[in-house]
């Protein structure tokens, strides 16, 4: 009884824009910033390193800022992300991407693929 409740207020604040992504994918984030009495867009780029599923799903951006590591947590449904724009996926064998913070440089590359095309051979097999 309960569960049902619940599942109805959590499918409100569902947020259908936000495109498919995973581990690995380069994103551009919009985050909403308020200043006072205004507000702006500031955009946070960087490679996704882990995602949480359910309910309360958020998803984990790591990027290098003036020579350091900088990561921030974004709840997937929240009304403070406007929008995710996905800039490109990389072909990774991992759901967590934590041992990306040890490694510096060349190390941290990812190897670039064509989602939608890996999307398409696999079909049609």
């Amino acid at each position: 009884m309960t569960n049902l409740i619940i599942e109805k207020l959590l499918a409100k604040t569902k947020r259908t824009d936000i495109p498919d992504f995973a581990p690995g994918d380069s994103v551009r984030v919009h985050v909403k910033i308020k200043e006072g009495d205004k507000e702006r867009l500031q955009a946070f780029e960087g490679v996704v390193i882990a995602r949480s599923r359910g309910p309360q799903a958020s998803f984990t951006v790591r990027k290098i800022s003036f020579g350091h590591g900088v990561e921030r947590i974004f709840p997937l449904h929240s009304k403070v992300v406007d929008k995710v724009e996905l800039l490109r996926s990389s072909k990774v064998r991992r759901a967590k991407l934590y041992y990306l913070r040890s490694l510096k440089g060349k190390a941290a590359r990812l190897k670039d693929v064509d989602r939608e095309q890996a999307v398409a051979e696999v079909a049609s097999t």
